[in-house]
């Protein structure tokens, strides 16, 4: 049988040199992804949950998603576009909210590579932090975070 290279698998650590920037395709958060979101993760608090209570009480206007929503998402972007079959641990990472995500607002990431380098204690594996900006549709910046992962090399051997 002949064999066909696989199209979609991710970036091993040994191709993400220090300033290597991508961007991920968009995604807009829909009311749908904050109910079922909040509702999955047990995160019923008002501010997630009850309209009336946003319109009379609440200094932000408007259906907000929580952060944690956002950083998932991004994280599936980046995962599909980078991850698939590399990814081999997120060990940390600092998080810092930037600006409120309301359902209709479409999100993407700008990636800087910040940090890449073999790993000392695993063969074919490497460290590789970057510095993930995520922006809304009018170029605000709603997130950053910076994740430091353990990403397999062209040569792991399992």
């Amino acid at each position: 049988m002949e064999e066909i290279e696989t199209v979609g698998l991710g970036i091993h650590w040994e191709d993400l040199p220090v300033g290597r920037k991508f961007r991920t395709v968009g995604r807009t958060v829909t009311e749908a992804d904050v109910v079922n979101f909040v509702s999955v993760t047990g995160m019923l608090e008002v501010l997630f949950t009850n309209t009336e209570f946003l319109k009379k009480t609440s200094a932000i206007k408007g259906r907000v998603a929580p952060g944690a929503l956002v950083f998932t998402f991004i994280e599936g972007l980046l995962t599909q576009a980078t991850m698939q079959g590399v990814g081999f641990a997120f060990l940390n990472m600092e998080l810092d909210i930037k600006g409120p995500t309301f359902v209709g607002d479409t999100i993407h990431a700008e990636c800087e590579v910040i940090e890449c380098r073999a790993s000392n204690g695993r063969p074919g594996l490497g460290l590789v932090r970057t510095r993930n900006r995520v922006f809304k549709q009018d170029g605000s910046e709603v997130m950053v975070y910076t994740p430091l992962r353990l990403v397999k090399g062209r040569d792991y051997k399992a």
